[in-house]
This record gives structure tokens, sequence and C-alpha cells, in this order.
């Protein structure tokens, strides 16, 4: 088994696919309307990597109103899960996306394990940015 999808709740799709894409710099895998749901599959992914992460709104389906209604408000608290991703610089991949717009919520620290930043997305979803401890020997840190 491998991990193929992974969901996010976000409150826009359209506004969504604009930050993951110009912001982030992934690229969409799915962009599909279900008409017999109706749902819009939205996916996109890191390019180089299989994962695709679907950007979903709360509600039917797979929601009822009302759990809509309480996944949104989780969400523009930021307590929703998000994920952690991994680069070879966490210092220059902090600096090139905070430039492209992305608002970070801790600049880079050294920590036991590497270089660790944290940033959210516009819809509140957390994330950490991270330089693993045995790429930090190689890029000089």
């Amino acid at each position: 088994m491998k991990l193929s999808h992974a969901f996010l709740y976000v409150t826009d799709q359209d506004e969504a696919l604009d930050w993951y894409t110009n912001k982030l710099g992934m690229e969409v895998r799915n962009d599909v309307t279900m008409e017999e749901i109706p749902m819009r599959w939205l996916t996109v992914g890191a390019p180089g990597q299989d994962v695709e992460i679907n950007l979903m709104v709360p509600g039917p389906p797979p929601h009822t109103e009302e759990q809509a209604e309480e996944l949104k408000k989780l969400l523009a608290q930021g307590v929703m899960n998000g994920f952690i991703f991994h680069t070879d610089d966490c210092r220059a991949t902090y600096e090139e996306l905070s430039a492209r717009g992305v608002e970070f919520t801790e600049p880079p620290e050294e920590r036991f394990y590497g270089v660790d930043a944290g940033f959210r997305d516009p819809f509140g979803n957390p994330f950490r940015l991270v330089q693993p401890a045995a790429s930090r020997a190689g890029a000089g840190a």
C-alpha cells in the first residue's frame, strides 16, 4: 500500500486553486465537476510526487449542512490538520514562498530534527516546512 490522496478543507476552491498553484508551486492534477453528485473534484500535487491533495469544500456530499458549518468554524480557527513539506533548503524555500505571498507563522528555526518553519493557507490550514537534519549538512547550515 501507498498513500495516493489526502484531503484538505477549503472554503473556496477557486481561491485555493490559485493559492496552491501560484503561491505554493503545486500543479493541478484533476479539476472535474462530478455532475451526478454534484461535486467538484479538485486535486493538486507537488511536482515529481504522486500524492494528490484534494481541496474540498465542507458540505454535501459527504457532510450534512450542520457538519459542514462546524467544519468551517474549526477551519477558520486554524485547528484542522495540515501537512509537513520537506525541502532541501528551508531558508531558501521560506524566502521564495514569502516573496510569492505565503503567510508564515514562524520563520525558519533550528530544531533537533532540522530547520523548521510554519505557514498557513488562506483558509487556516497549518503547515510545516522542514529541512531534515540529514539535508542540513549538505546545505552548509
